[in-house]
């Protein structure tokens, strides 16, 4: 896992960012900073723990869609590939592949459960423009 995340300002600039309480966006920047290069965290509770967050800044980062959980308890950072660009002699795919093949890229960059909002995406060589699952 890499030592150095970065964030997008169109992002945490937003007033949907910035209308969320500090400890829910304290909780989302330690989150991101401990995701793989993939935007998956496999131990969420233990990051809020640590920061001594409770459910409730957890739950409204899930409400607003800054992360997507998964009953496995993992979870994605939402806006993962708007905030980083991994190259690729540095990536190491994540272990969380079940969850990762759960997800699609939007046209804006963002990951998404929803089928529906994925028909909006990039065009993808090896599906011909259909919605690119991971």
């Amino acid at each position: 896992m890499a030592e150095r995340r970065m964030f997008s300002k169109t992002v945490i600039d937003s007033d949907a960012f910035l209308d969320l309480p500090h400890d829910s966006q304290l909780l989302y920047f330690h989150l991101s900073m401990r995701a793989d290069d993939d935007g998956f965290v496999n131990n969420p509770r233990t990051v809020m723990r640590g920061l001594g967050c409770g459910e409730a800044e957890f739950r409204l980062l899930a409400e607003r869609r800054f992360i997507i959980e998964f009953e496995s308890g993992v979870i994605a950072i939402r806006h993962w590939r708007v905030h980083n660009l991994v190259r690729n002699d540095r990536y190491r795919p994540t272990v969380c592949a079940r969850e990762k093949r759960l997800l699609y890229i939007t046209e804006q960059g963002t990951y998404t459960l929803s089928r529906d909002e994925a028909y909006a995406l990039l065009p993808s060589f090896e599906s011909g423009g259909k919605p690119i699952l991971l």
